[in-house]
């Protein structure tokens, strides 16, 4: 058996590694660096663009959750993620460059994978193939999935956080913490009082942006605003969001900060700090005059500003079936943020679906369905549920769980629904033992 996966992207390195740890031959292609993206500064395989971060590790997190069921499932991302983990608190963070190597480094040297550098615009529906091109899929591909489909792409503005370097950092105004001190406190974070706040609140909104190309639109997927888009919401929008001071008292003052900027780990070494929350479009020159009005950032040293950069995908509902196989192509698959799915863990986890399911169809074995109970399960149900009649791109979420009847606290709740995702998992998991 042969398989092509198109993209190595977080998906895309997730089933060609599951297909070929199962025997299976994967021809996988990747374009960079033969073409670039916009925001891309590798070749690497798998590489994060924006955060640096796979969000919280607690299960009372949604996002938390997600990350147990991947461990059950034997996601590559997160043995990798671990490897390269950096001080975060409670979330799991990585050093970007050492986790996109290591990913690259195993995939490249697998017996069963070939890896091939060029760009694909056309496709051949007669091979089995898994599309995971990313948000970032090139106008060619869009083009020739739209037209497959019968369906315009949609798509939507992302936008990438400033990253830092420490050492241009000004801890004299910056304390470590993080928020009701859960964690080992591994945030650096730059307080301001009220007359700060309010004078980098009016420079923010005022300040000039990238313009945008005539014939695109502005949307913005509403988990990943640009930070001065936020801002023009209202004077304490930011207060409420990315700058909330809550669960943090500055050590320096013993005093509760009016509004708090904090910098998360970027890097092994701890000498690169991404501003947390802060994706922007404003020109380069903007983010240095602005962001450096930032207590603690006065000097600050910039190895990365903020990008904002086009993201596509499909309407899936109306074209996936609940297995990512498409309704009108028999074996062929589509899987991470092209699918509709929205972050680092949801993408890389439809990779895993979409590789089990092709393996699954082609041994003549029943379709890979997770319980809705489970988060991935329920969030490819969102993904693919062909009633939904305005799509958008979705994290993953207890919301999209079926509900208890009893009544809980909301803590007790989200804790509820991880256990029985997770023993719903195990269970299913027994019965289907030919998928690990």
């Amino acid at each position: 058996m042969k398989v092509v996966v198109i993209g190595a992207g977080l998906a895309g390195s997730e089933a060609a590694y599951y297909l070929a740890q199962k025997g299976v031959k994967v021809i996988l292609y990747e374009m960079r660096p033969v073409k670039k993206t916009p925001v891309h500064q590798t070749g690497n395989f798998a590489e994060l663009v924006c955060s640096n971060s796979f969000r919280s590790l607690e299960l009372t997190k949604a996002a938390g959750l997600l990350k147990e069921e991947m461990r059950l499932l034997g996601s590559l991302v997160l043995k990798v993620a671990e490897e390269c983990r950096v001080l975060a608190g409670v979330a799991l963070a990585v050093d970007r460059k050492k986790f996109s190597s290591r990913i690259t480094e195993i995939l490249t040297s697998h017996p069963n994978i070939k890896v091939i550098r060029e760009e694909i615009t056309k496709l051949n529906l007669k091979q089995p193939t898994i599309i995971a091109t990313g948000p970032l899929t090139s106008s060619s591909l869009e083009k020739e999935l739209a037209r497959l489909t019968g369906s315009k792409s949609l798509y939507f503005y992302d936008a990438a956080s400033p990253i830092l370097t420490r050492d241009s950092l000004n801890f004299k105004k910056i304390f470590l913490a993080s928020r009701y001190n859960k964690g080992e406190g591994n945030y650096l974070n730059c307080p301001m009082n009220k007359t700060e706040y309010e004078r980098f609140w009016e420079e923010l909104i005022s300040a000039e942006t990238v313009p945008l190309k005539e014939f695109e639109k502005e949307i913005y997927f509403s988990g990943c605003l640009p930070i001065e888009v936020m801002a023009k919401k209202g004077k304490d929008t930011l207060r409420f969001g990315p700058l909330k001071p809550v669960g943090l008292i500055n050590h320096l003052t013993k005093k509760k900060p009016y509004a708090v900027v904090q910098l998360r780990q970027d890097d092994f070494t701890g000498s690169l700090y991404s501003m947390v929350g802060f994706q922007t479009n404003l020109k380069w020159k903007e983010q240095e005059r602005v962001f450096r009005m930032v207590p603690g950032l006065e000097r600050a040293e910039f190895v990365r500003f903020g990008v904002m950069h086009r993201n596509t995908y499909l309407n899936s509902p109306q074209v996936l079936k609940n297995t990512l196989e498409f309704r009108d192509y028999p074996g062929f698959f589509l899987a991470g943020q092209i699918s509709g799915v929205e972050g680092y863990i949801e993408s890389a986890a439809t990779g895993i679906i979409a590789a089990m399911n092709l393996w699954s169809k082609f041994n003549h074995l029943n379709n890979v369905v997770l319980p809705l109970t489970t988060a991935l399960g329920s969030l490819i149900n969102y993904v693919t549920n062909p009633h939904h009649k305005n799509f958008q791109p979705m994290h993953v979420s207890f919301g999209l769980m079926p509900p208890f009847e009893k009544k809980l606290s909301k803590k007790e709740r989200f804790l509820a629904y991880s256990q029985r995702a997770l023993n719903d998992l195990k269970i299913f998991l027994e019965k289907r033992k030919e998928l690990l």
